[in-house]
């Protein structure tokens, strides 16, 4: 099996190399980049498995340089910065990153969270598993496509992850943490609102009205579950809880 090829971008050449050299070692095929014209060079020519990219770039912000990558190919993105803010963490997970993590990190830390996203393996679905349709909405695992009224829906890979994983159980209740357990397929260091920012996302793409989702509910002071419109439960508490009137 061929190497899975990691991109760096950071201005910072200390940083920079650093990674490099360090998941080098772990065996990954590594590539490097100071900037964002330099780092789309390089994207376009070995088509990465994971970014792993720094916000403060000299050129662009790393927000844009995530939505452009994530916009081609749904590429994983690992964000790194010493921005600790939580606003600045979710700004990055809504511009679909996987995963964040702060300046000054541990380099044992940082080959765990990048072991753990590409463990994912988000390129093809079994053939076995068949498409879900939900009325009007449509999730085709093998294609990593879903169609909502018949229109393609532009989801990132992890917003497919964690849709199709609801959609599999319809009517089940999800913790947070086991989500974050089961689809970001580690034990997440940090704050749980990451899950409820991705159910955010997917609800604006999916949902007809935002504040009266219909797919993806919320169980207050627990977590989420998927249901089919015309099974829903009417007494679910949809949006009564605090963390997603955030979102």
């Amino acid at each position: 099996m061929a190497p899975e090829k990691i991109l760096v971008v950071d201005d910072d050449p200390a940083v920079r190399n650093l990674i490099h050299r360090f998941l080098s070692r772990q065996n990954y095929q590594m590539e490097s980049a100071e900037d964002g014209k330099t780092a789309m060079e390089i994207f376009h020519k070995i088509n990465p498995d994971l970014v792993i990219l720094d916000l403060n770039l000299p050129d662009i912000s790393g927000y844009e340089l995530c939505q452009e990558m994530q916009r081609q190919t749904g590429v994983f993105v690992l964000m790194l910065t010493s921005r600790t803010d939580e606003a600045d963490k979710i700004r990055g997970f809504a511009q679909g990153a996987d995963d964040y993590i702060t300046k000054p990190f541990s380099l044992m830390e940082l080959g765990a969270r990048v072991g753990a996203i590409l463990k994912r393996q988000r390129s093809v679905a079994p053939t076995e598993e068949t498409p879900l349709v939900y009325s009007n909405l449509a999730i085709d695992p093998a294609r990593r496509e879903v169609t909502l009224d018949g229109k393609l829906l532009n989801l990132t890979a992890l917003e497919f992850d964690l849709l199709y994983f609801l959609a599999k159980t319809p009517g089940r209740v999800w913790r947070r943490s086991e989500l974050i357990q089961e689809v970001w397929n580690y034990d997440y260091v940090g704050e749980p609102r990451v899950v409820d920012v991705h159910v955010g996302q997917i609800r604006r793409k999916i949902e007809p009205d935002e504040k009266s989702p219909s797919f993806i509910q919320t169980v207050r002071g627990v977590g989420y579950k998927f249901e089919a419109p015309d099974t829903s439960n009417t007494n679910t508490e949809t949006d009564t809880d605090t963390t997603d009137k955030k979102t």
